[in-house]
């Protein structure tokens, strides 16, 4: 049965992608840029209602009273493609920073030109993130809310923090507030998994970290906030009376949190490798 209820939600996830770009072609390209929003949240929400329906999976999300109002940093954890819709009905004008690779393909590509996304070129991380910063600096003069996900790729649930030098060099420049976003997503929803599994997935966003902090003080804070948030995330999910199947990683985290154990010190303010790779 859980073979089954993943089959058709895989299906009917892409299908609902398919059908919708092509349903609403001719309005989306055709209203405002503001007034077009409605359509990829309305896909978002309908993407949710699917994972609801066909997998048994419902999104629980609390602390929208942290978002403040006007340009922000969202910094979600990454760790499934979840992360990358569920947040979208509840984000006013959102903003995220892409390969210029998906703009590329087509129709999806026209729908994420329309919403003036930051598009970069991996190749070069440096100059990803000269261009981030520029661009972000001009898109959030329009008050928007820019999504980035502070370790650049998806982690396994409970992996050691990996943190890349994007979010800091942009919290710095941009001087707007941060708003860490913790979940647990992964044990539901696996990165590179076809199942999907049932139950809660609950995010949470944190309180936001005001701009003007030093550069190590605003990244010890971020990790820190994020998983500690996301550790008890992980033993709530744990603990449920259905909990979904444990990758290693997060059964190693829940041995360490139950013996007292926290992150090592080392990990405090941790870059990816230990250097300050951009994106």
């Amino acid at each position: 049965m859980l073979f089954l209820r993943s089959l058709a939600f895989n299906f009917a996830f892409y299908a609902n992608l398919i059908i919708q770009m092509i349903f609403w072609t001719p309005i989306y390209f055709l209203l405002p840029r503001r007034k077009a929003w409605f359509v990829p949240k309305f896909w978002a929400a309908s993407c949710l209602w699917l994972h609801r329906a066909l997998a048994r999976a419902r999104a629980e999300i609390t602390g929208l009273e942290n978002l403040p109002e006007g340009s922000c940093i969202i910094a979600p954890k990454h760790q499934s493609f979840w992360d990358t819709i569920a947040f979208l009905p509840w984000i006013p004008d959102a903003l995220y920073i892409l390969k210029r690779e998906l703009m590329w393909i087509p129709l999806f590509g026209w729908y994420v030109a329309k919403m003036r996304m930051i598009p970069i070129d991996r190749g070069s991380r440096s100059r990803a993130l000269k261009q981030a910063v520029r661009i972000g600096r001009e898109r959030m003069k329009e008050g928007r809310q820019l999504i980035i996900y502070p370790e650049g790729t998806r982690r396994p649930v409970g992996a050691e923090p990996a943190y890349k030098y994007g979010i800091v060099e942009l919290y710095a420049q941009l001087q707007v507030p941060v708003v860490p976003v913790a979940h647990v997503a992964g044990l539901y929803w696996p990165r590179r998994r076809f199942m999907r599994y049932p139950g809660v997935i609950r995010a949470r966003f944190l309180p936001p970290i005001e701009p003007g902090l030093p550069r190590e003080v605003f990244l010890e804070r971020l990790i820190r906030e994020t998983e500690a948030a996301c550790d008890e995330l992980l033993l709530e999910a744990a603990n449920g009376p259905n909990p979904p199947p444990l990758p290693p990683t997060a059964i190693a985290r829940i041995d360490q949190l139950r013996q007292g154990v926290g992150r090592p010190e080392s990990l405090d303010g941790k870059l990816a490798g230990g250097e300050k790779q951009p994106l």
